[in-house]
C-alpha cells in the first residue's frame, strides 16, 4: 500500500484527489490534512483536522504517518489577497513548503507541489517548464519560491505548473471562474470580463489526475498541466455561456487597466505541453471539450 497524505484535502484539488485514489483503495492508503470538519463527504480515509501552519503540529503528524507521498494542495491562490498579507501568504505558500521539504526528505518521502502560471510575466505566453520566471505579483514571487526551495533541497519532488483551475466537488468554500460565469448568466446578471488577459484553464479533474501520474511514475522536476488552447479572459466566458446554453449578452469586455486589480497580472500565459505528453504520457485537451465532461458531470 502506498501512503498518501493530501494537504488541503478539503479544497478542490484535494477532493478531487480524494476521489481519484479512492478508486483503488487496494493501491493507496490516504490521509487528508485540512483546517476543520472533513467537507469531502467521503469517511473512506484518515481525515485529521489541522492547521499545517503550525510546524510542530504538521512534523508531529507526518512523522508518525510516515507516506511515502505528500501532496500539497493547500495554498493561499487569492492574488489580491497575498499582495495585501504578504506574512500569511508566506506562512502557507512559503513556510509550509520548507517544512514538507524537509520531512520528506527525513523520511525519503516524495514531495508533489502545485505551482502557478503566475510566476511568469505574461509577456510571451506558451511557457516551458525551462523559462525563467519573473512574477508580477506578491502571489506569483511566493509560489517562486516554493519551487525554489525544492529545487536546492535533497528531496524527491515533482511540482505542477497550472493556471486558473476550475470544477465542482461535494462541499466547496469558494467558486472558480467556470461556475462563478454559469451561475451570473443563470441569475442574468451582467459581468464585465477582461479581454486582454490570456489564460488555459484546468479542469480539476485533470490535475488530480496528473498528481495521481506524477505519483505512479515516481516523476520528477517541474511539468506544465494546463488545457491545451490559449483563451481570452472574455473568450472563455463566452464558451462557458456557448457550453452551458445560456444568455452571452450579459457578459461585456472590460480592459485590465481599467479593472484597477491590487495585484498585477501576467497579459499572457498558457503552457508548452510537450514535456507532460511525452514524460508524463498526459495529453490535456482543449477548454471546451473539458467543459463539456465537466458539464456531464452537473447533469
Amino acid at each position: 500500500m502506498i501512503k498518501v497524505v493530501i494537504t488541503g484535502s478539503n479544497g478542490l484539488l484535494g477532493q478531487s484527489l480524494l476521489n481519484v485514489l479512492l478508486k483503488e483503495k487496494n493501491n493507496y492508503d490516504v490521509y487528508g490534512f485540512s483546517k476543520g470538519v472533513n467537507r469531502s463527504g467521503r469517511n473512506d480515509f484518515q481525515y485529521f483536522s489541522i492547521d499545517i501552519t503550525n510546524q510542530n503540529q504538521l512534523t508531529k503528524e507526518l512523522l508518525k504517518i510516515k507516506p511515502d507521498y505528500i501532496v500539497n494542495t493547500a495554498a493561499m491562490t487569492q492574488v489580491d489577497a497575498c499582495e495585501n498579507d504578504t506574512v500569511k501568504c508566506d506562512t502557507l505558500n512559503v513556510n509550509v513548503v520548507q517544512w514538507l521539504a524537509a520531512i520528506c526528505q527525513e523520511l525519503s518521502a516524495h514531495l508533489v507541489h502545485i505551482s502557478t502560471d503566475f510566476i511568469f510575466d505574461g509577456k510571451k505566453g506558451w511557457y516551458k517548464e525551462t523559462d525563467v520566471p519573473n512574477p508580477l505579483s506578491y502571489y506569483g514571487f511566493s509560489k517562486l519560491k516554493s519551487e525554489q526551495i525544492l529545487e536546492k533541497s535533497n528531496t524527491n519532488y515533482t511540482i505542477l505548473r497550472t493556471s486558473l483551475v476550475y470544477g465542482k466537488v461535494f462541499d466547496m468554500s469558494r467558486s472558480n471562474i467556470v461556475l462563478w460565469v454559469k451561475e451570473s448568466l443563470e441569475n442574468k446578471r451582467e459581468i464585465t470580463i477582461v479581454d486582454d488577459q490570456f489564460r488555459a484553464p484546468t479542469y480539476v479533474e485533470d490535475l488530480a489526475l496528473a498528481c495521481k501520474i506524477s505519483m505512479d511514475k515516481n516523476a520528477t522536476g517541474i511539468f506544465n498541466i494546463a488545457s491545451s488552447k490559449l483563451l481570452s479572459i472574455y473568450e472563455i466566458a463566452m464558451e462557458i455561456a456557448e457550453v452551458f446554453d445560456l444568455d452571452n449578452s450579459y457578459i461585456k469586455p472590460i480592459a485590465s487597466s481599467i479593472l484597477n486589480q491590487t495585484a498585477n497580472r501576467p497579459a499572457k500565459t498558457g503552457f508548452d505541453l510537450s514535456k507532460t505528453n511525452s514524460i508524463l504520457k498526459f495529453y490535456p485537451k482543449t477548454f471546451q471539450e473539458d467543459l463539456q465532461r465537466f458539464k456531464q458531470t452537473l447533469m
